[in-house]
């Protein structure tokens, strides 16, 4: 059968053949041209044979197409030893329509590069004999696949790394140019600015031949004539590519001070419309890159080092950043903007000592024994990392912002991080730059490697929602980036630990007694409680599963490739059920076990899978190994899985812990204060306009929601500012004004969409139009 993909509706495929080989080190040389829109330069792919990798895979056979006999007809280069100045391809058609559903985060618009860009087919991709064992055909070449999305690919050549200067320590050989990068990736961890020196050399290289490609919608093709295994196959090459304006991985924008920027915007299909890549979890992969744009630009990336520009050219400059632990390609981040260094207008010297403090307490967080691991360089491993509290940190924000930030933001920062050191120990980064990225983000945050990435909408009013999100994307550094999830449809492994996590370090952070800490959280409970009700009474049942593919769940065809259920629906980027039912079961297990020795254990977890991929029983039975029998009481991996992973719907555990549970006090008050109000505010009285602007700074979507909710005319302007300045909230908020029926509510969705359509997230929009039309 010949799946044909809804690209905004369906599956998102993985293309990458993962199971026979694997990118170990990605070197990006971009352009940024902010005229055109584009991303253009090349990209050197150093490579791995990934049959040592087969754990990662099912055993499940995959049958292969046979509708199609038509060979793969590339154009033969010149020999290797004679490069050639150009390579026309035909295309060679690759379905996915029998891999294994993975379950389930002057423009340049004419792409003229014949053959070689992506071409939009409405009827999808075609299966073919191709579709499944690309390592071997017998007499046919190997075939590597890489995920290729919204790319122009220009040339693809393999890379002499034998003529790179300053290789002799490696095999001189040209022959085994393999060997020369099996060795430099094999390079110890204590040698990695000497490997990341050798990766940047053999990148600059001169090519030893063309080699033959294709493209399709989801995927790029390239062969070797010859290379019949990935064995044989360059272990080296670099591809010429440019990105497209439309492409869904960057946004191009303008800041709140109007000035033009871009950045990734954690895209349904990631980063493949940034650079051809192994999208798969399994893929993990260094990286070093160096972005040139005009010099009044400020170029940020997922990076270990604190970046400074280099003067190039005349009005032109170049940024370098660079990653030594192995991380997924879709955690790549990069954004480009006239961004201001946000600084504490004082800085004193306890604010420099802080940083560097530690104490003999501390060393609860520091185990015996290795990482498990690859090898890099692991702070875990380093004495003077595990006592350190509080990262390096830069904070960034367009101009506008600045004094927000100083007065928000900043101040906020030291403890979080402290208060996450407290409860995790050893921080898994080395360092942390915060952006307040421009108005059409449509989140309040999302975290990669040494970046976050926060909404504007956290620096309005107090300190509780700034505070709040900022401890949400802290805790991913430990769950979502430095521990993974090996299957993306068990979304809760980051999101969940997230969530519950953020309630643990903002207690923290503000140094609250352990019975206003439990207030806090039990009032943040029964709010999320609410919430969780409305969702699963408002989205699919087949989404509110946490763990979709059962005992499926982790497995991929035989090549690694596979497909993310759900994947390219766009609500399911506004769906918080993995949020809400991850956290509840992890405070379920922190409450059965006691919060000590919930937190001693997640200590001991984060030490163990640190720098790994993990499915949920990875997580489970070493929880239930590390706990005394008696505090087990009923507890099973397949009763967690049955109760609360593999149904939908309210988990029975959380609707009879719900039923039984008393009103907090905290709650109590909040109930007994909103019946005050509500008496107060029949009185008949007149408000200044400048006593309504200060509410409406404070408390922007809340008093936006009364406004619609009372049809209060008088304050319909404010509903309109929310919608074009706060589009992270904004998008619940169209849903209430056309769920209310008044015809001015909907006109004025309406008119708002039409104004600020073309600024807001590709995602964003189609939801909101499919509310509005």
């Amino acid at each position: 059968m010949d799946i044909k993909l809804d690209p905004s509706r369906d599956d998102l495929p993985l293309m990458a053949n993962t199971s026979h080989i694997l990118v170990k080190h990605y070197v990006l040389d971009l352009d940024v041209d902010f005229e055109s829109q584009i991303f253009e330069g090349t990209i050197v792919l150093f490579f791995e044979p990934g049959n040592r990798f087969k754990k990662w895979s099912s055993s499940i056979e995959v049958a292969c197409g046979s509708e199609s006999n038509e060979a793969c007809r590339f154009r033969m280069p010149e020999p290797c030893q004679s490069p050639v100045t150009s390579t026309k391809t035909f295309s060679s058609k690759i379905g996915y329509d029998d891999f294994v559903i993975c379950g389930k985060g002057g423009k340049d618009t004419s792409g003229k590069d014949g053959n070689h860009g992506n071409q939009e087919q409405a009827s999808g991709i075609s299966s073919s004999k191709h579709c499944c064992d690309t390592e071997n055909h017998g007499s046919e070449e190997f075939l590597l696949v890489l995920d290729c999305c919204d790319l122009s690919v220009l040339k693809v050549e393999e890379v002499d790394v034998a003529a790179a200067p300053g290789i002799e320590k490696f095999t001189r050989s040209p022959e085994l140019r393999n060997q020369i990068v099996h060795e430099l990736v094999a390079l110890p961890a204590d040698r990695w600015r000497e490997q990341l020196d050798c990766y940047a050399r053999c990148s600059q290289a001169p090519s030893c031949g063309e080699l033959l490609f294709d493209t399709d919608p989801w995927s790029l093709q390239i062969r070797k004539t010859g290379a019949q295994t990935a064995t044989d196959f360059p272990h080296a090459i670099r591809i010429r590519y440019r990105t497209k304006p439309q492409g869904r991985s960057v946004t191009w924008t303008s800041d709140q001070s109007g000035r033009p920027c871009v950045y990734t915007v954690g895209s349904p299909i990631n980063n493949r419309a940034l650079f051809p890549c192994q999208e798969p979890p399994v893929a993990m992969s260094t990286w070093q890159a160096t972005v040139r744009a005009a010099a009044s630009f400020v170029v940020l990336m997922s990076g270990e080092n604190s970046a400074k520009p280099t003067q190039l050219r005349e009005g032109y400059s170049s940024w370098y950043y660079y990653v030594t632990m192995p991380m997924p390609a879709s955690t790549f981040t990069i954004a480009v903007g006239s961004w201001t260094e946000v600084k504490p207008e004082i800085c004193s010297p306890s604010d420099l000592a802080i940083e560097r403090s530690s104490s003999p307490s501390e060393a609860d967080f520091r185990y015996v024994g290795f990482c498990g691991h690859m090898e890099y360089p692991c702070r875990f491993q380093n004495a003077s990392a595990t006592t350190q509290k509080i990262i390096p940190h830069r904070v960034f924000a367009p101009v506008c912002l600045k004094s927000a930030c100083q007065e928000t933001l900043l101040p906020l920062i030291p403890p979080c991080l402290s208060a996450a050191h407290c409860v995790l120990g050893t921080h898994p980064f080395s360092r942390l730059d915060i952006l307040i990225v421009p108005a059409n983000f449509s989140s309040l945050g999302m975290a990669s490697p040494h970046i976050v990435f926060l909404s504007q909408s956290t620096l309005t009013g107090m300190s509780q929602l700034c505070g709040t999100r900022l401890c949400h994307e802290i805790a991913h550094a430990w769950f979502g980036l430095a521990i993974g999830a090996r299957d993306w449809t068990e979304e809760w492994l980051s999101e969940g630990f997230a969530t519950h996590l953020e309630d643990v370090f903002w207690a923290k952070a503000q140094q609250l007694a352990p019975h206003e800490a439990q207030e806090q959280q039990e009032l943040r409970a029964c709010l999320r409680w609410h919430r969780l009700q409305d969702e699963v009474q408002n989205s699919p049942e087949e989404m509110q599963v946490l763990r979709p593919n059962k005992e499926k769940t982790g497995h991929v065809s035989d090549s690694g490739s596979s497909v993310i259920r759900h994947g390219l629906n766009p609500e399911k980027v506004f769906m918080q059920v993995h949020y809400l039912k991850g956290y509840f079961l992890l405070r379920f297990l922190a409450k059965r076990l006691g919060e000590d020795t919930y937190f001693s254990f997640l200590r001991k977890f984060v030490h163990t899978f640190h720098g790994q991929l993990i499915l949920s029983q990875d997580f489970l039975q070493m929880l239930l190994e590390n706990i005394p029998e008696e505090k087990r009481s009923e507890l099973s991996v397949g009763n967690i899985f049955r109760d609360w992973l593999e149904s939908s719907g309210i988990p029975q555990p959380l609707q009879r812990e719900r039923q039984a549970r008393a009103e907090c006090g905290l709650a109590q008050q909040v109930s007994a204060e909103v019946a005050k109000w509500v008496r107060v505010n029949r009185r008949p009285r007149k408000r200044k306009r400048k006593d309504r602007e200060e509410v409406f700074q404070k408390v922007r979507h809340r008093w936006c929601e009364l406004i619609v909710k009372h049809k209060y005319t008088k304050a319909y302007r404010d509903v309109e500012r929310f919608l074009q300045e706060d589009q992270a909230m904004g998008i619940y908020l169209y849903g209430e004004l056309m769920l209310s029926e008044d015809p001015r509510q909907q006109h004025l969705a309406r008119r708002c969409f039409e104004l600020s359509r073309e600024q807001m997230d590709r995602s964003s929009a189609k939801v909101v139009a499919e509310m509005l039309f």
